[in-house]
């Protein structure tokens, strides 16, 4: 499965700096986050493989749980990515990894060291359709903020990016203009985003989407939904974002159910 350079387990018995013994100065799954990252960065190539979880127990002198900590927030950060029975890969930097997670666009870029950023094309107060009446749980008619945004990571188009919030929840966001932060605006309102419910499906671009995103007509596109509920419950976001297949993915870490 490996298409770089070698294995961890190579990399790190040569010697070098990476798999010298993680600091005592800080908590010992950070230390071996950082020592892994360094690791990788310096002789690890996309989809090589990390050391198992028992040699990097023996590598670094630390616990098993400490070991599973680190790639944790690893996976977290999209620097690796784990296929069950098969052990953890470098992942290739050219593809924003989301996981279940729920974070912001910009966490996601800002997670591959890349830099975030938006083109603002529309942010209007409107009524409520069916569609986002539904999702929000709201009347139709309901006056709701909605915003269009171009999604970017370092200059390069990835997303296509609607939103639409209940305006009782965010007055003034159209008189403000576009926010920094959308979900801090939302926490500084008192509705934190807390959980969500997502739905992921294939598509394929229109012309508009197209010119925008830089790809061709008909190009292979993520289109994904998503009503964010805040800690009490309550809609208060509805988003449909529209994803270059070529640059983004999903990955979900599940399991078989036991049946006695």
């Amino acid at each position: 499965m490996s298409t770089g350079t070698g294995t961890g387990s190579e990399v790190a018995r040569k010697g070098g700096t990476a798999a010298s013994a993680p600091a005592e100065r800080e908590p010992k799954h950070e230390a071996l986050r950082t020592a892994l990252t360094a690791l990788i960065d310096d002789g690890l190539a996309p989809h090589d493989t990390l050391p198992s979880e028992r040699e990097l127990m023996q590598l670094y002198s630390v616990s098993r749980m400490t070991v599973r900590r680190a790639v944790e927030r690893l996976t977290q950060e999209g620097r690796v990515y784990r296929v069950q029975g098969a052990g953890t890969f470098v992942a290739d930097p050219a593809t924003i990894s989301k996981t279940l997670h729920l974070t912001s666009f910009s966490e996601d870029i800002r997670n591959r060291r890349m830099v975030p950023d938006s083109r603002l094309l529309v942010l209007e107060r409107t009524e409520a359709d069916l569609d986002c009446a539904r999702d929000l749980f709201l009347a139709p008619g309901t006056p709701v903020v909605h915003l269009e945004r171009l999604r970017t990571a370092d200059d390069e188009p990835m997303c296509l990016e609607n939103v639409w919030l209940p305006e009782a929840i965010v007055p003034g966001l159209v008189e403000h203009g576009e926010p920094e932060s959308l979900y801090g605006w939302l926490e500084r309102a008192g509705a934190a985003p807390e959980t969500a419910d997502q739905t992921i499906r294939a598509t394929v671009v229109g012309p508009r989407e197209a010119a925008l995103l830089g790809v061709p007509p008909q190009f292979p596109a993520l289109l994904v939904e998503r009503v964010t509920r805040d800690i009490r419950g309550r809609a208060v976001e509805r988003a449909v974002s529209l994803y270059r297949a070529d640059r983004y993915d999903y990955r979900l870490t599940i399991s078989r159910e036991r049946r006695t």
